[in-house]
């Protein structure tokens, strides 16, 4: 049996453009599984994203990110005369995969080795995001005798 699960949009307001990338990115995704990829959680913070792009070379292949979402493109010259391929199962086509980032995940770099394309992935949270503990201050400083004053004043 298979279920096919819709998200309740009524139930979220000002989600549409995430609700419209993942519709995007699903149909897309049962489209076309070129080139095969696996996504790696090295870390907590660190992902890999391995594409397999055997016969590419770096200047046949465009890495770039714009409003959260990582794209990589492939485009090579054909290597030989396609008449003569008696068998051809390694693919050399075109192609343009992408992948959507979470909040404060950045490529940090990509390398090329061995036919695996490699993107290097950190979440990297601002200060300002981070949990942060709060201490508690005694009553001797500063701020505290001054509350104690203003309380005795008061009940004077």
């Amino acid at each position: 049996m298979t279920h096919n699960f819709t998200f309740p949009r009524g139930a979220f307001v000002g989600f549409d453009r995430i609700f419209d990338d993942l519709e995007r990115m699903t149909t897309q995704h049962k489209q076309d599984r070129y080139p095969p990829h696996n996504v790696v959680r090295n870390t907590e913070d660190e992902y890999l994203i391995e594409l397999a792009v055997i016969g590419f070379k770096e200047k046949d292949i465009e890495i770039s990110t714009h409003d959260g979402i990582l794209t990589v493109k492939g485009n090579r010259e054909q290597r030989r005369n396609q008449d003569l391929y008696v068998h051809k199962g390694i693919s050399g086509r075109k192609f343009e995969r992408s992948f959507r980032l979470s909040e404060f995940v950045e490529v940090t770099g990509a390398d090329l080795a061995d036919g695996l394309l490699t993107i290097h992935l950190k979440r990297i949270v601002p200060e300002e995001k981070r949990p942060r503990i709060i201490s508690i201050q005694n009553g001797e400083q500063t701020n505290g005798t001054q509350s104690q004053q203003l309380l005795n004043e008061a009940a004077s």
